[in-house]
């Protein structure tokens, strides 16, 4: 089973306790970084940045980012240094996003996605390993040494 964090806003606050339930119910130890009561003028970096920050801290730990449209949680999570976050919006996105991207955090927009969309993106997600091939590896250090020092890679 995962060490899974998981942070939102209000717009998808009642997708964050559903995603939360779920994954309590199979097993899972998940962290809710909130918000733990709906305030529809709350701020997602407060919340998603946390998880994030969480996860980047945990080799090990997984993490779930929700918001209306997932697109400025995915934003900050990926500002957290070692932290790679993939938007996603079907079961097929969330499993490349581990399998190829070795992504440790999945956003998903809560006015775009449908619960059980949702449900099924972050079971697959939870469930896919990155595949270590090659090619993934070779791509995820150029990213991460620009990340470091800003190297880029050589051109073709």
């Amino acid at each position: 089973m995962a060490r899974v964090h998981v942070g939102a806003d209000h717009a998808a606050f009642e997708m964050l306790n559903d995603l939360v339930a779920l994954l309590e119910a199979e097993g899972h130890e998940v962290t809710n970084h909130g918000p733990h009561e709906y305030d529809a003028e709350d701020d997602y970096p407060v919340f998603v940045l946390r998880a994030a920050e969480a996860v980047a801290a945990d080799p090990e730990a997984l993490g779930v980012v929700l918001g209306g449209s997932g697109n400025g949680e995915q934003m900050a999570a990926n500002k957290v240094r070692g932290v790679r976050a993939a938007l996603a919006y079907d079961e097929e996105l969330a499993r490349l996003a581990r399998e190829h991207n070795d992504a440790r955090i999945l956003s998903i927009g809560a006015r775009m996605s449908e619960p059980e969309v949702a449900r099924a993106m972050v079971r697959t997600f939870v469930a896919t390993p990155f595949s270590g091939e090659e090619r993934h590896v070779r791509r995820l250090r150029m990213i991460e040494a620009y990340e470091a020092d800003g190297t880029l890679p050589p051109v073709g």
